[in-house]
């Protein structure tokens, strides 16, 4: 099927970040049909209910062709953070019609069949790390879509509080409101956002809380917790002996003072040309600012790019007196000019040699997209993965014209964070907190030595290191039930320290559903980074696209495909019978 993109963004503003909320990407009608670019957004409801560290989100868009010709459309819509598509609906008139997980091949042959038929089908597959493409043909003059889509978020913690974000993007015309349900005894504070007014009201079974979508941008909302500040936590699902899920999280308490393990901090920062001004004069006191955290065991490198990549100087220095002297005036001689060559930073950031005896700390700054050297967000990330070895990688973004997904999952691949600043935010703020958690000492060489039953497929399989306000987030399986103690030690400035938390794992959990699919997604992504780093072999991909069919989960091997009831019923000729898929016909959605 022959496509021409109209815009990255047939109905947003352009430079809007990847983050925004879903859109239509226009394609080329077949056959003599003049192409038709009048899709509009009539509105967009957003529907969230967190328990626990989840959050299920179901999102409700509607499209209308305002033109007089058929027009073709691709929704897509970026999946956030550790997100995990559920299902999709589309509505053929008033009738909700959801879909199943097939092999891709075996989807994309019954779409085309479908599509030849002039029929009305949608296939949903994976654009992108964390992107979701659903092609939704054809869209008839006067008509209104209507498309649902359904994700499980897992909530990043913020200090004290769990952190949602949600980018409405820039509105255009129509109705946009956000919902989020907290059910009663849920554990959190009242909500607050730093971004958009809220309303909230207490229902008894719960909180009800509202932001005006309207209002356009990012929201961000934060949960406070009211109790388990720190501590360890384990969830359980179990369906049968051999599905049995666990979720363990640990929330480290603070450091007492004493010695620290030595750090190589490395400062990247953008100075393009769009970084010029009060965001250039920000970054600068950032820089400086981070300089002065330095103790006389560090050592840093300062990194700035644009067009080209320059260092303040080869290797890392000392933090002595002279040596930081020298680096601020270094800093406070920095100019903005030229493009954004991130790759090439990435590259001079994260291609040296740590000793296993100093903790190796990336701050990467920038207020832009790639726009010299490599460009492709996923190339970047997949060669900024191989560069990456031991450093911890913290991200911060700086205006509307970030790349989001590519920082964040530069910060994911580097075991750090990645946090935005919006047009006229303060950058040096942004920094100076970052850098006050990075100055506590990180709990190191984590790792479970105890527990009643015994565990497997953990993911992460290596524990990574923990600043005090972080949360480690574990998934994985266990065999056997029991009741008992599971102990995590780990080394914090030389010292041995043990986290204890009592849990049981039962024989059969119906709770907690959310954790085998959350945990399927995240064994997926280790497979595909192994893919990514040793080349692909069948065994990997049969294992992805297992578990992306008995999941539920979009991969590269996997897609999504809602049929027409009748469609679904009879049988198809040629290459993409029935047959091929098995007997679960996709139908219209009357239950959960």
């Amino acid at each position: 099927m022959r496509r021409v993109v109209l815009g990255a963004l047939a109905l947003m503003v352009t430079a809007a970040p990847a983050a925004a909320q879903g859109w239509i990407e226009l394609e080329r009608p077949r056959g003599p049909v003049a192409l038709n670019p009048n899709i509009v957004r009539l509105g967009s409801e957003v529907r969230t209910t967190v328990t626990d560290r989840v959050a299920r989100v179901e999102v409700e868009e509607r499209f209308q062709n305002t033109g007089g010709g058929l027009a073709e459309g691709s929704y897509l819509y970026p999946l956030p953070g550790e997100a995990v598509f559920q299902n999709f609906s589309l509505w053929m008139g008033n009738q909700e019609v959801r879909g199943e997980m097939m092999n891709a091949d075996q989807a994309r042959g019954i779409y085309e069949e479908i599509v030849r038929r002039k029929k009305d089908p949608a296939l949903l597959t994976l654009a992108g790390h964390g992107l979701v493409r659903a092609q939704v043909f054809p869209i008839q003059p006067g008509e209104t879509r209507k498309v649902v889509l359904r994700y499980t978020l897992l909530l990043d913690r913020a200090g004290d509080a769990l952190r949602l974000r949600y980018a409405f993007g820039n509105r255009g015309g129509g109705t946009y409101t956000f919902h989020l349900t907290l059910p009663a005894r849920a554990g959190f504070g009242t909500p607050y956002s730093p971004t958009h007014t809220l309303t909230t009201r207490d229902t008894g079974a719960g909180l009800e809380v509202q932001a005006d979508g309207s209002q356009g941008g990012d929201l961000e909302l934060l949960l406070p917790l009211s109790r388990g500040l720190v501590g360890t936590t384990v969830l359980t699902h179990a369906e049968t002996a051999e599905d049995r899920y666990f979720m363990l999280l640990l929330a480290p308490p603070a450091a007492e003072v004493g010695a620290v393990i030595p750090r190589d901090l490395t400062l990247v920062v953008d100075v393009s040309g769009s970084m010029s001004g009060q965001k250039l004069e920000q970054a600068r006191a950032a820089l400086t600012q981070a300089l002065g955290t330095l103790r006389a065991a560090d050592r840093f490198r300062l990194i700035a790019f644009s067009s080209g990549v320059r260092q303040f100087r080869d290797g890392f220095s000392p933090a002595t007196p002279d040596n930081l002297g020298a680096a601020r005036t270094w800093v406070e001689g920095l100019q903005a000019e030229g493009g954004t060559n991130i790759a090439g930073a990435l590259e001079t950031a994260l291609g040296s040699t740590v000793a296993g005896d100093r903790l190796p700390l990336v701050l990467f700054l920038t207020d832009g997209l790639p726009s010299v050297g490599e460009q492709q967000p996923d190339r970047i990330a997949a060669l900024a993965a191989g560069w990456i070895g031991r450093a911890r990688v913290f991200t911060i973004g700086v205006g509307t014209d970030v790349n989001t997904y590519l920082l964040d999952r530069l910060a994911r691949e580097g075991r750090g964070s990645a946090e935005y600043v919006a047009p006229g935010g303060n950058v040096e703020l942004a920094v100076g907190n970052l850098l006050a958690k990075l100055r506590r000492p990180a709990l190191v060489n984590l790792r479970v030595v105890e527990s009643p039953v015994r565990f497997s497929d953990l993911t992460p399989g290596t524990l990574p290191d923990l600043f005090y306000g972080e949360e480690l987030v574990v998934f994985g399986r266990y065999r056997g039930e029991g009741r008992g103690a599971v102990v995590i030690e780990g080394e914090r400035d030389g010292h041995r320290e043990r986290f204890t938390a009592e849990a049981a794992f039962p024989a059969l959990e119906d709770g907690n559903d959310f954790i085998p699919r959350l945990w399927a997604s995240r064994r997926i992504g280790d497979l595909t980074r192994q893919i990514r780093l040793e080349g692909a072999n069948p065994g990997l991909i049969q294992e992805v696209r297992d578990l992306g069919l008995r999941y539920g989960i979009l991969t590269e091997y996997t897609s999504y495909l809602v049929q027409e009831p009748e469609m679904a019923l009879r049988p198809m000729e040629g290459p993409a019978r029935r047959d091929q898929v098995g007997a679960n016909a996709p139908l219209p959605a009357s239950a959960p």
